[in-house]
């Protein structure tokens, strides 16, 4: 399991207290559902290059997203940045 920490100002944690019952579990559960949403576009992107090139489509969401990244089908969000904006050099 891997666990990230977010800072919020005292202001954003108050507005935020006033939008949800528990702002963690409101932070946990936006979380979960983008990455939710990204399993299932990978998992479409995984079961199209697998039929493509007459690769076994993996038995489970874990091993399609596994087998993206290995294939390089996909790349995360701050590699697609680095490629479309190298970074900048004098």
């Amino acid at each position: 399991m891997v666990q990230h920490n977010i800072t919020l100002t005292e202001t954003e944690d108050a507005a935020l207290s006033y939008a949800a019952f528990s702002q963690q579990d409101w932070i946990q559960n936006a979380a979960k559902a983008r990455a939710s949403a990204a399993i299932d576009e990978i998992v479409q992107i995984t079961v199209k290059q697998c039929l493509e090139e007459n690769v076994q489509i993996p038995g489970s969401k874990e091993a399609m997203v596994a087998l993206a990244f290995e294939k390089g089908w996909i790349k995360s969000a701050s590699q697609n940045i680095a490629i479309v904006q190298p970074p900048y050099t004098e």
